[in-house]
């Protein structure tokens, strides 16, 4: 009688630890699905570098520098392989095109560096040439396709070039092309002449 006891203890004290055991992984598995706090995929979007006073140089396929980038922090983050910037500066360095440069309060570039969302405060200086004023934009919001060398946005825009003055909202321009369209609402001003 004795060994039966013991052998009761044992098996009893075996099938609490199971039970323990099985409800401890139903109730992990079951905060796991219900905290996405305590799963990897929450940090996926984690950045991966953050560079700070960085500048990077962009060329072509022949070898001549496109344009460069540069800023206060760039921040890069793996999940959708896209980059944040903290005052950005763009400069054009095109063979052929005046020198431009782009400044604003924030950017991110996506889509294999081929889109550039600039954002707060976006001002844009176009130099002039033999053939052309100087130019200069101010909006809230640019997207520039790096690729095409094309520039748009939906949001008020000013475009100030010698005494001429253009107002609009929407904005397309392409700079290959030397096409520059107002979408709506747009207002011209031109001073008297001379």
């Amino acid at each position: 009688m004795h060994k039966r006891t013991a052998h009761r203890w044992r098996l009893t004290a075996i099938m609490l630890a199971a039970t323990f055991a099985a409800f401890g992984t139903f109730w992990l598995v079951q905060m796991m699905e219900s905290d996405p706090g305590l799963s990897s995929d929450a940090f996926k979007n984690e950045p991966d570098y953050i560079v700070e006073k960085f500048s990077f140089v962009r060329m072509t396929p022949d070898g001549k520098p496109r344009y460069i980038v540069s800023g206060d922090k760039l921040t890069h983050r793996p999940l959708d392989d896209s980059a944040e910037i903290e005052k950005p500066f763009l400069q054009g360095l095109g063979a052929g095109q005046p020198e431009t440069v782009v400044r604003a309060k924030r950017a991110r570039v996506d889509h294999g560096n081929t889109q550039v969302h600039l954002m707060g405060d976006v001002d844009i200086d176009r130099k002039a040439t033999p053939d052309a004023r100087p130019v200069r934009m101010r909006t809230q919001a640019l997207t520039v396709f790096t690729e095409e060398d094309q520039m748009q946005t939906d949001q008020p825009v000013e475009i100030v070039s010698g005494g001429s003055k253009m107002t609009g909202t929407g904005l397309f321009i392409d700079n290959a092309a030397r096409k520059v369209q107002i979408q709506s609402r747009s207002r011209i001003t031109y001073p008297p002449r001379q």
